[in-house]
């Protein structure tokens, strides 16, 4: 865990290591989570209290970027072990934190009850009391910390990203796309976009990514996974990605296996742009750690041009 501006990185320890982020940010001894993890990550968020110098009656806020599992499963048991803390969440996700039964539906029929209580846990319901919209321009007062939510769609429909002004950093949950530590290379950062299902929107991503830079902030503070820098240079990246991907996936439509097809296709999109960083990993390496991704990615991407 690193302070930077009293902004602490927390490893959720979904996964993997150095996988899943979340951010405890400290102001006057007052504090805010963004993001949570799931049910299994919840000791380590209380951990990264204490680590600290603080308590759980010290939080004020837990602030989501957007309801999806890996960053959202585990708010109801932590908001629980929170005594004062409200939660903040962008209102197309609201509902699904108050009563998040469709949430877990639509997920276990994909992957199965069992495997989601072993994944992420049983989802706990956030009375609505402790509940706040945050629309965009919303602003959080942390100890007098403004910490702005930005609707940034093109990931998902009900996602914020925040503006830390007083830090001069966003912290982006997946809108600024997957920048793993393992491929980090002399030429820095390496990242790649996000387009898991079901509400990718490359339009709406480009704009999204836009709007952060436009803030101009030192740095980005990524779920997936941590602080990164070159902002320019990496959304540039992005911005070509994702007109890559679409292209992929307006090929890959016109074979009789799509999905194979889309896998193949990005697994060879990432390879390469790896290798040209300089990252000296083999193809099996970069299934190693992309294997999860590119299959969402492509899924993600069937999911729009069937849109």
């Amino acid at each position: 865990m690193v302070s930077n501006h009293g902004i602490h990185t927390i490893d959720t320890g979904f996964v993997r290591p150095r996988f899943d982020a979340a951010y405890l940010i400290v102001e006057k001894g007052r504090a805010a989570f963004v993001d949570c993890g799931t049910n299994h990550s919840v000791p380590r968020m209380l951990d990264a209290l204490g680590a600290a110098g603080l308590a759980a009656a010290d939080v004020d806020w837990l602030i989501l970027t957007h309801v999806h599992l890996d960053h959202a499963g585990g708010a109801g048991e932590l908001i629980a072990q929170l005594p004062d803390a409200k939660l903040v969440v962008h209102p197309r996700g609201a509902r699904h934190m108050i009563d998040p039964s469709k949430l877990w539906a639509g997920a276990s029929a994909v992957y199965g009850e069992a495997v989601m209580e072993q994944t992420y846990g049983r989802l706990r319901p956030i009375p609505a009391e402790r509940v706040v919209e945050a629309a965009d321009g919303h602003v959080v007062d942390l100890a007098g910390r403004p910490l702005r939510c930005i609707d940034t769609p093109g990931h998902a429909r009900h996602h914020n990203a925040i503006h830390d002004a007083r830090a001069n950093v966003c912290f982006t949950g997946d809108v600024f796309g997957l920048s793993y530590r393992e491929f980090d290379t002399e030429r820095g950062a390496f990242i790649l976009p996000t387009t898991s299902p079901v509400q990718f929107d490359p339009d709406a991503l480009h704009a999204s990514i836009d709007c952060l830079v436009a803030l101009k902030p030192a740095a980005m503070y990524l779920t997936h996974f941590n602080r990164v820098e070159e902002i320019g240079r990496l959304a540039g990246d992005l911005h070509e990605q994702i007109d890559a991907m679409v292209a992929l996936a307006r090929a890959a439509n016109q074979q009789p296996d799509r999905h194979a097809t889309l896998v193949a296709s990005l697994t060879g999109l990432y390879a390469d742009r790896a290798a040209a960083h300089g990252w000296p990993g083999s193809r099996k390496d970069l299934l190693d750690l992309l294997d999860g991704d590119i299959e969402l990615n492509a899924q993600g991407l069937a999911v729009w041009l069937d849109g």
